[in-house]
């Protein structure tokens, strides 16, 4: 899972806006806002990103969530399978 942002979904929703709504460039907005103008450009590409697919498409943090929960669910299904052994081991043996 990846690391958690210092900065609140509000300040990097209004950073955004800012660079896809003005015409001013991710350096220049990132260095007024004190921020790395990286960061700030990746938050731009991801917002274009989940903008292009279209609102009926996943955006980044659900595909994230997708990705975790198919996960953990392939560990539910073999916990689960062992459990299904060990409950007919254990029933023969009681025989």
């Amino acid at each position: 899972m990846g690391r958690v942002s210092k900065y609140p979904p509000e300040f990097r929703e209004q950073a955004v806006a800012l660079v896809l709504d003005g015409n001013r460039s991710a350096r220049e907005v990132a260095r007024e806002l004190g921020i790395n103008h990286e960061t700030l450009r990746n938050w731009v590409i991801k917002v274009r990103r989940d903008r292009a697919a279209g609102p009926a498409a996943l955006s980044s943090d659900e595909r994230l969530e997708l990705a975790r929960l198919r996960r953990k669910v392939a560990e539910l299904e073999v916990e689960k399978e062992i459990l299904k052994k060990a409950a007919v081991f254990f029933a023969k043996d009681s025989r």
